[in-house]
């Protein structure tokens, strides 16, 4: 699986439910973490930050509406997506997770084709390109479903490592990123990779951007990485 592929963190504390959507999850080409409590969820979002959290309400200990509080309310965790699972369907319940800071609110029983496009959505606006969205930048097109990019109306030839690059780039325009960042997003983080790869790479998607003319998109940032625009 591409090492750029959102990663979803299922905190959910009933076994068979964790591994159904888990399963189902895998099925749809996300990466996949799991939690089985609200203390356990926080460490794994510590120890590697989630695309995107499927949070079950009623969870032992620290309950999901106290997790999603503590992420929403932390810099570097803010703006993950939450989906909160809960059994309670009343209306004061839904308006109580969704000011607590979950992006979304989806009642049990609930159908798992339902919440699959649910976190497609919420992916939409965090990680267009993961889920197949056409990006764009200037003159620059990017095309995630065909893997194709323009510029100008030239088609650029880019390797797979400098397309996920480039993609990363394109979803958040303006942002520094560092080595570190990329090669978690682009390689992968159970993957060894010097940071120096980084540098030969970003060279190659230099080469490639430009190579029908027109100015170097991308910007090195003294010191902290490298930015588009």
């Amino acid at each position: 699986m591409a090492a750029d592929q959102p990663t979803v963190l299922v905190v959910e504390d009933e076994q068979a439910q964790r591994e159904v959507l888990s399963y189902n999850l895998e099925a749809e080409g996300f990466r996949v973490a799991q939690a089985e409590n609200g203390e356990e969820a926080l460490i794994k979002v510590d120890e590697d930050s989630p695309d995107i959290i499927v949070l079950d309400w009623m969870l032992p200990n620290v309950s999901g509406i106290e997790v999603c509080r503590q992420l929403k309310t932390r810099n570097e965790t803010r703006n993950v997506p939450v989906i909160m699972l809960s059994a309670r369907s009343e209306e004061v319940d839904r308006v109580r997770g969704l000011e607590t800071g979950a992006d979304d609110y989806v009642v049990k029983p609930y159908s798992v084709m339902e919440l699959m496009a649910r976190v497609r959505a919420q992916l939409r606006r965090t990680r267009p390109a993961a889920v197949g969205q056409r990006l764009q930048y200037d003159d620059i097109v990017l095309d995630a479903e065909t893997h194709k990019v323009t510029r100008g109306d030239a088609p650029l030839k880019l390797g797979p490592t400098e397309f996920r690059l480039l993609s990363t780039f394109m979803e958040k325009p303006g942002r520094v990123w560092t080595r570190e960042q990329l090669l978690d997003r682009v390689w992968g983080r159970d993957i060894y990779v010097d940071t120096r790869t980084v540098d030969v790479h970003i060279g190659r998607l230099r080469k490639a951007l430009c190579q029908h003319g027109g100015d170097d998109p991308l910007r090195t940032v003294r010191g902290a990485g490298y930015a588009l625009g």
